[in-house]
């Protein structure tokens, strides 16, 4: 059993295959695709994606990214749409949200203390339902951390890590798991693939992004979450140990971070 804990799998680049593309991850052995929202816009479409895979769960959240054409409304319509998706089993986190200083100009003023307030105001969503956060920290991880500090939630998963061994630890020590997925497989990405086979493997999870961050193998191809056993077994390699206890240990971190999939039973 796989678990993919990162997949926007309502992506136009998946218009009209989510189904399929969803029962071919399940064929491949991932029994559960978490799919974040990054809009107000997409709330209600991840949350009706996934009340129709069975092996699909949900996140809500404001995507840095998206921050420049959101309003404060959108902050309202969040903790209202948390709040109701409370009664939703599908429902298991707040996400995708938190800080990109990598985009030209989303470092500089204003956009950067635009992006802190909605990251800022998430968490505190989060912390208020007692909820785990799915986090987007592209060259960002110390001032996500420097929030963490002071709006303490439950922990969650930093997507897409590649930071350094010390931020890793910050994060681990907050009760946050690590995502790895396509950028590990490529050879040349030695500082992703250090931090993979030598970060304690009870803080690892796995993740697609996808249509985003293909494998090696795909290049630019478009990604799709039955790419994860492939990216697990790579994983595995690094750490040498079976892709089965590499399945069985990352599918356990990712139930212990986010309880609330946990309490899903998928008949796959």
């Amino acid at each position: 059993m796989w678990i993919d804990t990162h997949c926007h799998l309502d992506a136009a680049e998946f218009a009209g295959e989510e189904r399929l593309v969803a029962e071919r991850a399940a064929q491949q052995g991932v029994s559960r695709i978490v799919i974040p929202a990054v809009a107000r816009a997409n709330f209600s479409a991840v949350a009706t994606l996934a009340k129709q895979q069975v092996n699909c769960a949900y996140a809500l959240g404001i995507h840095p990214i998206y921050v420049p054409q959101a309003e404060e409304g959108d902050l309202v319509a969040l903790r209202c749409a948390v709040e109701a998706a409370m009664h939703d089993p599908c429902f298991v986190a707040v996400g995708e949200i938190g800080l990109d200083f990598f985009v030209p100009g989303f470092n500089d003023s204003p956009l950067r203390e635009k992006q802190e307030h909605f990251y800022s105001a998430q968490l505190k969503i989060a912390r208020d339902f007692d909820l785990p956060v799915l986090l987007h920290v592209r060259r960002s991880q110390d001032t996500i951390l420097k929030y963490l500090r002071r709006i303490r939630v439950p922990g969650g998963i930093a997507h897409a890590f590649n930071g350094s061994h010390q931020q890793a630890q910050a994060f681990i020590g907050m009760h946050f798991m690590l995502g790895f997925g396509g950028a590990m497989t490529f050879a040349r990405a030695l500082q992703i693939r250090r931090l993979a086979s030598e970060l304690p493997l009870d803080a690892i999870v796995l993740e697609t992004d996808a249509p985003d961050i293909s494998p090696a193998w795909l290049r630019s191809q478009r990604n799709s979450p039955d790419q994860l056993p492939r990216i697990g077994e790579v994983m595995a390699n690094l750490r040498g140990m079976s892709t089965t206890a590499m399945a069985q240990v990352t599918s356990a971190n990712a139930h212990h971070v986010l309880p609330r999939l946990a309490r899903q039973t998928p008949d796959l």
